[in-house]
């Protein structure tokens, strides 16, 4: 007879306004099943990012059937854990842990989650050079969905010199020399002039740090811009291109894709991932676009 009952939560510092919960909830009522999404905020606990070992023990001892794992647990994690997939391992972080006979293994669905969105949002748009802003957890795993997606190079550009250098490094071990470069900030008005398209990946334009990560006047409408960065869905950097007419991609389905292949890891059903993009659009209180 099938499971139809679960026990799953998100680790993570400052996570209380997280919509995981509740998309993860509404869709797994849509399916008749008891499925309760508890947060574990260190935060709250008063406990060090350290502290993810413990937590993922206590939450294997207790009966959880799973756990998504945020800030600033993505990496610290792994070393608690019995395996890794190829994808969690290629990018040192994960993102969501299945709890199953006894063993604890890592998956990362931020990049089948960015690369679904990217699909489905910017099918057609070229991708011989991409420019990301950003070389944080997000970063890496948004970096590693552009490649995979068949994008020819991607020059990561980040506040910290050697975090990017050290992105573009894994990343052309992964998928071959070239892939990959790492640029500092003041050559963005360069790089961006020869591109065809920016992914934004650090947390500027979110509700708690407003603003654009880039002088405006280095957008143009043949510029691509997809966001990572889903709450609020329209952050400055995407109104302000769309307003020049660039084609635009936002965070929602990135969160709602890697939402929908963790409760499918979860639960073993295939989750509904149209009727989860209307609920985070319900959530984060934007009307649905008609199709």
């Amino acid at each position: 007879m099938a499971k139809d009952s679960f026990l799953v939560g998100l680790i993570g510092a400052g996570i209380g306004p997280s919509l995981s919960p509740a998309l993860h909830e509404r869709e797994a009522d849509r399916q008749g099943l008891r499925y309760l999404y508890r947060l574990i905020d260190i935060d709250m606990l008063g406990v060090r990012p350290e502290a993810v070992g413990d937590l993922l023990r206590a939450a294997r001892d207790l009966g959880f059937d799973g756990l998504n794992i945020t800030h600033p647990c993505k990496q610290l994690a792994i070393g608690h854990l019995d395996a890794l997939t190829p994808q969690a391992e290629a990018l040192g972080a994960v993102n969501t842990v299945v709890f199953e006979n006894g063993r604890a293994t890592g998956h990362n669905t931020d990049v089948t989650g960015f690369a679904a969105s990217f699909a489905r949002g910017l099918p057609d748009v070229p991708l011989e050079r991409v420019v990301q802003l950003g070389a944080g957890g997000a970063g890496a795993a948004v970096a590693h969905a552009t490649l995979t997606l068949g994008a020819g190079r991607v020059m990561v550009v980040d506040a910290l010199a050697d975090r990017a250098a050290d992105l573009a490094a894994s990343l052309n071990r992964h998928f071959g020399e070239g892939r990959a470069a790492a640029a500092t900030a003041d050559r963005l008005p360069q790089l961006l002039a020869d591109a065809d398209g920016l992914v934004h990946a650090t947390p500027t334009g979110m509700a708690a740090h407003p603003g654009l990560p880039l002088p405006a006047g280095l957008l143009r409408p043949e510029l691509w811009v997809a966001e990572v960065v889903y709450r609020p869905l329209e952050t400055e950097l995407l109104r302000t291109a769309r307003a020049l007419g660039c084609a635009t991609l936002d965070g929602g389905g990135m969160a709602v894709f890697q939402a929908a292949d963790a409760f499918r890891l979860f639960t073993g059903r295939e989750p509904d991932a149209a009727r989860m993009l209307a609920d985070i659009a319900e959530l984060a209180g934007v009307a649905v676009a008609p199709k």
